[in-house]
């Protein structure tokens, strides 16, 4: 738990670290920053200087705390390998810098594809997700949570399997998506995760019962 509660400082305060950013930019930064872009690649979307810079960095430590405190608190967490709980603790620290360093950049008039480097930074977090994914035992917080791959170790390895390679290929497919910009990927890439498990998870569930 030491190892762990000073793991969680140092990621906090990365996350944190665009405050000072943007406090060294400040006297540069415009009074209004583009915070959101659509699917064209356009902003549609703005806050206030005092917002980007105090705010949203504190949104995302929060967010961060809450998906760490929910994963330590989990029964099972001796079941969640050491490198998938590194990945919980760097998401939201690698989300932050990427975001305002775009955010930042945008701000400042330099011109940043938004879509580009948003596509690539969810492909690679699949890729590296997909392929721990399956050295991770039984838990409530991480890997594909149905009642029959938490009733069922087999079921759960089998599944959480199969997904890691969905969540790889999703990945690459954000990638490739990423000069193109298009929805329609995106969409059958989250379809996919949401129902492909489930449905193959079911399947072996109804095999199993089917033996007894």
């Amino acid at each position: 738990m030491r190892t762990y509660r000073r793991k969680l400082i140092i990621t906090s305060i990365i996350t944190l670290l665009p405050i000072l950013v943007g406090l060294i930019l400040w006297n540069k930064l415009p009074d209004t920053i583009a915070t959101h872009w659509g699917a064209d690649n356009q902003a549609n979307g703005w806050s206030s200087k005092e917002m980007v810079v105090f705010g949203m960095p504190a949104l995302l430590t929060f967010f961060h705390l809450i998906a760490v405190g929910v994963t330590m608190a989990d029964p099972k967490r001796k079941n969640i390998s050491k490198k998938m709980m590194n990945i919980v603790f760097g998401i939201v620290p690698v989300v932050s810098w990427v975001v305002f360093a775009s955010v930042y950049a945008t701000a400042l008039g330099i011109s940043v594809n938004i879509g580009l480097i948003g596509n690539i930074l969810v492909g690679i977090l699949f890729i590296v997700i997909g392929y721990f994914m399956p050295k991770s035992g039984q838990s409530y917080t991480v890997g594909i949570k149905l009642p029959w791959t938490l009733n069922d170790e087999e079921n759960w390895n089998r599944t959480n399997r199969v997904s890691g390679y969905l969540f790889m290929i999703c990945g690459i497919v954000f990638i490739v998506n990423a000069f193109f910009l298009s929805i329609v990927p995106m969409i059958i890439s989250v379809l996919m995760l949401l129902i492909i498990p489930m449905i193959y998870s079911y399947i072996i569930y109804q095999k199993s019962k089917s033996k007894k």
